[in-house]
């Protein structure tokens, strides 16, 4: 993990209003904890509405760019997106308060959930509500990858061929069948490719 960065010094060094940022270790974990427990069905929704609309710790690009980091590092995206970000505020501590933030309430919760979804899972009423969830969790994500379809202006990709990666990718996952493997290291590899070429 890299240093803590005093973003805030050294923006006041360059004259520049330095953004919101948390204002403690404490505050990563309070806020990733409010967070995950928003999150049924996915928390990804909730953290960009979190981090980016209502704390503004992160531009919509920002979160974006942390969002494709953490989606191609082993586990999940969400769970390196709060490391990342508590790292880049307050280095180690940061990182593992924001971390225990998103984990330990939900654990809790999981751990009682499936001990109750094992006594009722043959109920057609609970089966019913997870349909129903599973289709509130698709939504949610649909919302927010529109959302955050504005940042492709500025990618250096392009919106075209943004768009071209987003349907190939698609297209190889549902539709062919690929491992996720084989889809990262080849389309992915391609896009940063080409995006490192249009790089000035």
């Amino acid at each position: 993990m890299t240093a803590p960065v005093d973003e805030a010094g050294e923006r006041a060094s360059e004259g520049v209003a330095a953004p919101p940022g948390p204002m403690s270790p404490a505050d990563l974990f309070f806020t990733f904890n409010r967070l995950a427990l928003q999150g049924f069905g996915g928390v990804l929704a909730v953290a960009q509405r979190e981090l980016v609309e209502r704390k503004g710790w992160l531009s919509r690009e920002e979160f974006v760019e942390m969002l494709a980091l953490s989606q191609v590092l082993p586990g999940p995206n969400i769970v390196n997106l709060a490391l990342m970000l508590g790292d880049r505020f307050f280095g180690v501590k940061g990182a593992l308060s924001a971390v225990g933030g998103m984990l330990a309430v939900p654990l809790v919760i999981v751990l009682v959930l499936t001990a109750a979804y094992a006594e009722f899972s043959r109920l057609a009423i609970v089966s019913g509500a997870l349909r129903g969830m599973g289709a509130v969790a698709a939504g949610l994500i649909i919302a927010t990858a529109i959302k955050l379809m504005t940042t492709l202006g500025s990618n250096r990709l392009g919106p075209a061929l943004a768009a071209a990666f987003a349907v190939l990718t698609f297209a190889t996952i549902v539709w062919l069948r690929w491992p996720l493997i084989w889809v990262v290291a080849g389309l992915g590899t391609t896009a940063v490719a080409i995006a490192y070429a249009r790089t000035p």
